[in-house]
């Protein structure tokens, strides 16, 4: 993948998207499988997956967990540490290496200069 490449720029955006999408889609599942589930044991008809989409338990839900901010907020944090996005500017740069990649870089290597001399 070349430095230029649309996934390259784009990788946080990319992978924010597939994650939301990911959640969301196991969000309905379960909760669709719970909601029937009370349902059959109430001894009324289940509901089709239209039907579990427009029902005031799947937006309870889905509005509930939107409301996790902190956890969101977490996450794109960590993932903006090393994916870039085109235009944003909490990425890294697509261009060139950040300063606080150059000095994790130089701290890494005085770690592993103080290893082999506390070995040797």
């Amino acid at each position: 993948m070349s430095k230029k490449g649309f996934l390259y720029r784009n990788s946080l955006s990319i992978v924010l998207i597939v994650f939301m999408i990911s959640c969301l889609a196991a969000q309905f599942f379960t909760g669709w499988k719970t909601e029937n589930k009370e349902l059959a044991e109430n001894g009324e008809a289940a509901l089709s997956i239209g039907e579990y989409i427009q029902s005031g338990h799947f937006i309870q839900a889905t509005f509930e967990n939107w409301e996790s901010e902190f956890l969101q907020m977490m996450l794109y944090v960590l993932l903006t540490v090393s994916l870039r996005q085109k235009g944003s500017s909490e990425s890294k740069s697509l261009e060139q290496e950040e300063d606080v990649d150059k000095e994790r870089f130089h701290i890494l290597m005085r770690l592993g200069r103080l290893r082999k001399e506390e070995s040797g």
